[in-house]
């Protein structure tokens, strides 16, 4: 590796094992993190993903292998990791007693450098209850906070822990827009979450963990193109096409053909999509059929998951 390919790289994470007595958390993973990018690492409880986040943060030591984090060996001198990353966890406690700016100024005091915290309280438009106590606040106010108290000390790489759990669409959809901020004002991203559409809307690239491994690395239209039909093709016809004519299609794969509320239903995946469609709008044209509607849908990254690993994340 050269030197500047070394600079871009904020993580190096390479033959990361885990073992707690004969439980085997983490099997040898290995990854590396560019600068400037969201890295979401995706996978089901148990596959994984706190163990290697822990190592990567300095909280827990692998078995083998070794992490490096801006630099630095974390193993060998994880203080001054700590001091140049942030990291927020899905289930933190916060001190009862002090009012938001309080505990904002209380946790940059432990930092050679801080942001000032109305300034982070700008950030996520909570200037106003700068003066309130943490138990006041909604879910959504809460996880807003929880994000900018690992920003108190203008860390290089922020660890978002499923920073939307529990949330709703409304209040999840703002969280996101904050992690981009992160993102754009200069800090490198790791993201964990459960929630496909979440990577696939924020991460540049993303990781697919399970039974303590690292099953996928890309970027989430990499990982989606590499299924062999990755999009969904639905018609529906008052008159059926023939089953024949549908399978014989050229590209089709996984047809099904049924009858449905709203008439004849055509089900199929296809690698190209355009040709496919164009050639089964030719068949319906040559069987005097018509078409009552057609869609096409491209495959998500629980389709990945589950072609992957043959199981639902949620599963």
């Amino acid at each position: 590796m050269d030197a500047q390919t070394a600079s871009t790289l904020v993580i190096e994470a390479h033959g990361l094992v885990k073992r707690y007595g004969d439980v085997t958390a983490l099997a040898g993973v290995s990854a590396e993190v560019q600068r400037g990018e969201i890295f979401g690492i995706l996978g089901p409880n148990g596959a994984g993903k706190t163990t290697l986040v822990e190592i990567l943060e300095g909280l827990t030591r692998p078995t083998e292998g070794t992490a490096r984090v801006l630099g630095v060996e974390v193993t060998q001198d994880p203080v001054a990791v700590k001091a140049r990353i942030g990291v927020q966890l899905q289930a933190a406690s916060y001190h009862q007693f002090l009012t938001l700016r309080e505990i904002l100024e209380l946790f940059g005091s432990f930092y050679p450098q801080r942001i000032p915290a109305m300034d982070l309280l700008e950030r996520v438009h909570l200037a106003e209850r700068a003066g309130a106590r943490i138990g006041t606040l909604s879910g959504g106010m809460k996880q807003r906070f929880s994000i900018v108290a690992a920003l108190v000390n203008d860390p290089e790489l922020v660890f978002f822990d499923e920073p939307t759990a529990g949330l709703d669409p409304d209040a999840r959809l703002d969280l996101w827009e904050i992690v981009r901020e992160v993102r754009d004002a200069g800090a490198t991203v790791v993201l964990t979450t459960h929630y496909m559409e979440e990577a696939q809307a924020l991460c540049d690239r993303v990781a697919f963990m399970n039974a303590g491994r690292m099953v996928a690395l890309d970027t989430p239209a990499g990982l989606i193109r590499s299924l062999h039909a990755p999009y969904r093709v639905m018609a529906t016809s008052a008159t059926p096409l023939s089953e024949a004519g549908v399978r014989a299609l050229p590209g089709a794969a996984e047809v099904e053909v049924a009858l449905g509320a709203d008439g004849h239903i055509v089900r199929l995946r296809a690698q190209d999509a355009p040709a496919v469609t164009a050639a089964l709008t030719a068949l319906a044209d040559r069987e005097g059929v018509r078409l009552v509607d057609l869609a096409v849908q491209p495959a998500s990254l629980e389709d990945v998951f589950m072609n992957v690993t043959g199981r639902k994340l949620s599963g």
